[in-house]
C-alpha cells in the first residue's frame, strides 16, 4: 500500500513536539515550550489591515506570484543585497518549505547538508530521490562547514551536481556563518549551487548581516519569507529569489507549482506587498532586541561546565550540549528532561548529529511577544523584574533546566 520511499518517514519533529506539549498541557502538566520555534510577536497592524482590506480578492493569481508583490520583494532584496534582482527572479510560494521541496524534486544530484540542519531538509531530499551527504561541523566554527569540508566531498566525484543548503542565522544553533568568502570560492571553483535559507536573516543580532549571495549571487538561490520577522508563520507565504544564471531551475519550479499548489492565497499576497513596501524597521529592531536579550538571559543562566553553549547570534534558538555519561542518546535525555522538569526540547539527532552526542535545540520563544514589545517601547532594557513579570515561563523553565543539569 505504501511506497518504500515514505515508509520510514516520521512527522516533522518540530511540529510533533508542539502536539506533544499540547497533549501534556491538557492533562494538567506545566510545560515549558522550548521545543517548538515560532515568532512570539504579532503581525504588524498595517499588514493585518491590508489583509482585511483584501479579503475580497478571490481570483487565482499567477503561479509565480502576484507581479506587484514580486516587484516589491525584488526591490527590497536588491537594496539589502546591493544586487539588481528583478520581479522575474522571484517565485512566491505557500511558505519557503514547499518551494524547497519542489527544488529537491527537480534537482538531480547530491544534497550537502551541514549538521546541524533544519529537520525537513533531509526528509525532503529522500522524497526528491536525491542522496544527501551530512557534514559534521564544529562549535568553534559556529557549526558551519569549512571550505575543506566541502572540497573533500566534491573531489570524491567532481562529475556530480551538488546543492549545498546553508542556513544562517541557523536553526537549530542560533549561529551565523562567518566563513562565507571561503565557501564562495569553493562554489565558483566547482560550480556548486547554494540554497541560502535566510528565513531568520532579519533577526540577526549584528547590524551587518552578510549572505553567501553577497559573494556569489549567480550561484545562490535565496529562500525566505514572512514567517519569522513578520510573526506570520500561519500565513504561509515564502519566496525564492533565483538568479538569471539558474533560470532553468526557476522554470521547472514554476511547472511543479502549477501542478501542486497552483498559487498562494490571493488576500495574503496582496497584504504582503505592504510588508515589503513599508518601513518596518522599528518593529524589526524591537523584535531583534527582545530576542537578543532573552537569548542572552538563557545563555548566561544555563551555561556551565555541564552545559556547553555558543552565545546566540540570531533567530530564537540555542543549542546546548550536556556533558553526562548517564544518557546514551539525545532523544533519551530530551525525554528525561520533559518528564522531570516539563521543559520540552528537541534532540540534536533530529538535526543531523550523532545520536550519542547529547545536543539539544532550545527555542526561547515561550513568552507573550505583544506585552514585551509594548514594554520595550517604553524601556528597551530587559531587567530581572521585567523577565519575571513578562517572561515567567522563560525564567522558570531555565531555572528548572539549570538545576536538573547540575544533578546529572
Amino acid at each position: 500500500m505504501l511506497k518504500d520511499l515514505v515508509k520510514n518517514l516520521e512527522p516533522s519533529s518540530t511540529l510533533r513536539i508542539n502536539e506533544i506539549s499540547k497533549v501534556l498541557e491538557e492533562k494538567g502538566k506545566n510545560i515549558f515550550k522550548f521545543g517548538f520555534g515560532q515568532s512570539p510577536f504579532e503581525v504588524p497592524e498595517s499588514i493585518v489591515r491590508e489583509l482585511q482590506n483584501n479579503a475580497h480578492q478571490n481570483k487565482y493569481l499567477p503561479m509565480q506570484g502576484l507581479k506587484s508583490l514580486r516587484e516589491s520583494v525584488a526591490k527590497y532584496t536588491s537594496n539589502k543585497k546591493n544586487f539588481d534582482y528583478k520581479s522575474a527572479n522571484v517565485i512566491i510560494g505557500p511558505g519557503s518549505k514547499e518551494l524547497m521541496f519542489l527544488l529537491h524534486v527537480i534537482f538531480d544530484g547530491e544534497i550537502i547538508l551541514p549538521a546541524p540542519s533544519w529537520v525537513s531538509y533531509a526528509p525532503q531530499a529522500i522524497l526528491g530521490r536525491n542522496k544527501s551527504r551530512i557534514i559534521q561541523t564544529k562549535r568553534e566554527n559556529n557549526w558551519f562547514p569549512t571550505a575543506d569540508d566541502l572540497e573533500k566531498i566534491i573531489l570524491k566525484d567532481k562529475k556530480k551536481n551538488y546543492l549545498l543548503f546553508l542556513n544562517s542565522p541557523n536553526n537549530p544553533s542560533g549561529q551565523i556563518c562567518e566563513n562565507l568568502e571561503e565557501i564562495s570560492e569553493i562554489t565558483k571553483k566547482y560550480n556548486l549551487i547554494i540554497l541560502s535559507d535566510e528565513i531568520y536573516s532579519e533577526l540577526a543580532f549584528n547590524n551587518d548581516y552578510k549572505s553567501i549571495s553577497n559573494y556569489c549571487p549567480e550561484k545562490t538561490i535565496i529562500s525566505t519569507g514572512l514567517s519569522k520577522w513578520c510573526g506570520a508563520g500561519g500565513w504561509r507565504l515564502g519566496y525564492f529569489i533565483v538568479p538569471n544564471e539558474l533560470e532553468m531551475i526557476k522554470e521547472k519550479i514554476n511547472v511543479l507549482a502549477s501542478e501542486t499548489f497552483s498559487a498562494v492565497s490571493a488576500p495574503i499576497q496582496y497584504a504582503a506587498i505592504k510588508a515589503y513596501d513599508e518601513d518596518h524597521s522599528i518593529y524589526i529592531n524591537l523584535s531583534r532586541n527582545i530576542l537578543k536579550n532573552i537569548g542572552n538571559y538563557v545563555y548566561e543562566n544555563l551555561k556551565s561546565n555541564k552545559v556547553l553553549i555558543n552565545e546566540p547570534q540570531g533567530g530564537f534558538y540555542l543549542m546546548p550540549e550536556f556533558i553526562s555519561k548517564k544518557f546514551k542518546s539525545s532523544s533519551e535525555i530530551c525525554k528525561e528532561i520533559l518528564q522531570q522538569t516539563g521543559v520540552a526540547l528537541l534532540p540534536g539527532s533530529d538535526f543531523g548529529f550523532d545520536e550519542k552526542r547529547l545536543i539539544v535545540r532550545l527555542s526561547f520563544t515561550d513568552f507573550d511577544g505583544k506585552k514585551l514589545m509594548d514594554e520595550f517601547k517604553k524601556n528597551p532594557i530587559l531587567t530581572k523584574s521585567t523577565m519575571n513579570k513578562l517572561a515567567p515561563k522563560i525564567v522558570a523553565g531555565v531555572n528548572k533546566l539549570r538545576k536538573w543539569s547540575e544533578l546529572i
